[in-house]
């Protein structure tokens, strides 16, 4: 007789009734309910992380079904005896009325219909309840849940629905509301690690209690996922498996480097932050496993930092709690905060790039430079509260305000001006035609230009005419040095051609005021004077010596960018019923 072949754990361990799920107590009592009550559903829908005991439950619901006790003459039970024919053949996948599906392969209407329509009216062949079990049923066609529906909603008394999804959120609506629905949770750490020491009693091992608690964080919740990993930690050990063999096989580094190293970015030590994470590298563990654990540091100290009573967590071990409750009584929110978004930027770059550990490095770089930065609004009172620098000689102590144009604007059309206009020009007494009267002004011919989008006729308008005079449909100008010859003839034609009317552009040799673009730039410079004399500004010069001023927004510039992006109001909303 040769012995049995060896079992995994999660298949060895697979609970067989109600009694052997864990974490899944509410599921448990409304099942055990509706079976006292004889108020079974027609239909489950099953879902849950994976690893959390879908499957197991829809099986164990199945031997629930159609158990018929040791005696053969009991009823369907809430505690299968696993003794009777249906409850070892359900067990063991072999029951001919109880018909798993897996919606990941059999996705078609045609395997809806071969396998569930074209059976569903004939009798079960020995049990109570011809059953079907159907796993990741989100992964079913369209075509296959239409198909599916009416059977769903209708179907003989003799047959009952057990779905399974880990995406509940792909299943159609219309397969929702007809399926009584159960969440099946994450499974607390508390009661993993117990059921992680109950398992490894039973088969001889021997795990540290800090090691089953690394075992069920890496679980995540996950009771296969657990099992899993503890099948690999009692082969990885010999005698009593430590938490420093559990790290070994996951690749982690220790909890107490990973928060020294933490502890070195936090203070800004950059060269022993650098060596530390190259002697973990050397030790076996993976850089992307580092930054993992150093996020989920920086997420465990600002939970403890906004409600200590998180620092109570069975996973984590004595030591830790300590120094986590130190650093969070000594870090700064904003700093955890900044930790934790520069922590996320960095696990994507060390994921995509060709050698992990120098991206890693690179992101430790980071981290410990701005790890002492101060925070905007501290940098400010700062500034605010640092003496002013002395002025320099024959420089006076009021700020600079920004130049304006000095020139009057031109009258309205039609008054007989001869004083200075726009711009440095000289208005001439003409009298506009009335569909020139909205050009009243050349700074409105020049916006005229930019909504046509003329771009090459712009920029020639603002760079290389001097404006001398200038009435609407008429404009006398001096051209600089590197005026186009055509630029009087263009825009002429140009402004026919929109205005609908003839306008007289012509050049003259002097009386030329400043170019848009020499205004403009003047005005910038003058903007630029009166930052430059504003104590915050001077401050921050002398804080940081190499600052400098690379562009200037006024307060009416923003306002318009800010109109500009704004999503336009809409007054009445189109109503599809409403009366004509």
């Amino acid at each position: 007789m040769t012995d049995a072949p060896y079992q995994v754990l999660a298949r060895k361990y697979r609970p067989q009734t109600f009694d052997d799920l864990i974490g899944q107590d509410a599921m448990v009592r409304v099942l055990r309910n509706a079976f006292a009550a004889d108020r079974i559903a027609q239909a489950f829908i099953l879902t849950g992380i994976r690893g959390t005991g879908k499957t197991t439950t829809a099986r164990i619901i199945a031997k629930g079904m159609n158990c018929v006790g040791p005696d053969g003459q009991g009823g369907p039970t809430v505690a299968p005896c696993g003794e009777c024919d249906p409850c070892r053949a359900i067990a063991e996948g072999r029951h001919v009325d109880v018909l798993e599906m897996d919606g990941a392969s059999q996705t078609g209407v045609g395997d809806i219909r071969e396998s569930i329509i074209g059976s569903v009216q004939y009798a079960p062949a020995s049990a109570r309840y011809k059953i079907y079990i159907i796993d990741e049923v989100h992964m079913l066609s369209a075509s296959a849940f239409n198909a599916l529906l009416k059977t769903l909603e209708e179907p003989p008394a003799h047959v009952k629905f057990i779905f399974a999804t880990t995406e509940i959120r792909k299943v159609p609506v219309t397969v929702l509301s007809r399926c009584q629905r159960f969440d099946l949770r994450r499974v607390e750490p508390e009661v993993m690690i117990a059921h992680l020491d109950s398992v490894a009693g039973r088969e001889g091992a021997q795990l540290a209690q800090d090691a089953l608690a690394l075992l069920a964080r890496a679980a995540e919740g996950s009771v296969r996922d657990a099992l899993s990993l503890l099948d690999q930690a009692v082969a990885h050990g010999e005698g009593e498996t430590t938490a420093a063999d559990v790290r070994a096989m996951l690749g982690l580094a220790d909890r107490g480097r990973v928060l020294d190293l933490f502890d070195m970015i936090m203070r800004g030590d950059a060269a022993r932050a650098l060596a530390e994470i190259g002697a973990q590298y050397a030790d076996g563990a993976d850089p992307l496993a580092i930054l993992r654990d150093l996020s989920e540091v920086t997420h465990r100290i600002s939970m403890v930092k906004i409600t200590p009573e998180a620092v109570d967590d069975p996973t984590i071990g004595p030591d830790e709690r300590s120094r986590g409750r130190d650093m969070a009584e000594r870090l700064a929110m904003r700093s955890l905060t900044r930790m934790w978004q520069m922590l996320l930027k960095a696990l994507e770059e060390v994921a995509g790039a060709p050698n992990a550990m120098m991206a890693a490095e690179m992101a430790v770089i980071r981290l410990t430079h701005v790890a002492e930065l101060p925070p905007p609004g501290d940098l400010v009172r700062r500034l605010k509260d640092a003496p002013a620098p002395a002025a320099p000689a024959g420089q006076g102590s009021a700020p600079a305000t920004p130049a304006t144009d000095p020139a009057p604007r031109a009258e309205a059309p039609g008054a007989q001006a001869s004083g200075p206009g726009p711009r440095g020009a000289t208005a001439l007494a003409l009298q506009p035609e009335e569909p020139l009267a909205r050009y009243a002004r050349f700074e409105l011919v020049v916006d005229l230009i930019r909504t046509n989008r003329d771009a090459k006729l712009l920029i020639d308008v603002e760079t290389s005419l001097r404006l001398a005079a200038y009435v609407p449909g008429r404009i006398e100008f001096q051209p600089t040095e590197t005026a186009p010859q055509d630029l009087a003839a263009r825009l002429s034609g140009a402004l026919g051609r929109w205005t609908g009317v003839r306008w007289a552009v012509t050049v003259v040799a002097e009386g030329g005021g400043k170019t848009i673009a020499e205004e403009r730039g003047a005005e910038e410079d003058a903007l630029r004077r009166a930052a430059l004399d504003h104590p915050m500004m001077q401050a921050v010069v002398a804080a940081f010596p190499g600052a400098r001023i690379t562009s200037i927004r006024t307060p009416d510039q923003i306002a318009a960018e800010a109109a500009h992006e704004a999503l336009p109001e809409v007054d009445d909303e189109w109503d599809p019923f409403a009366d004509d």
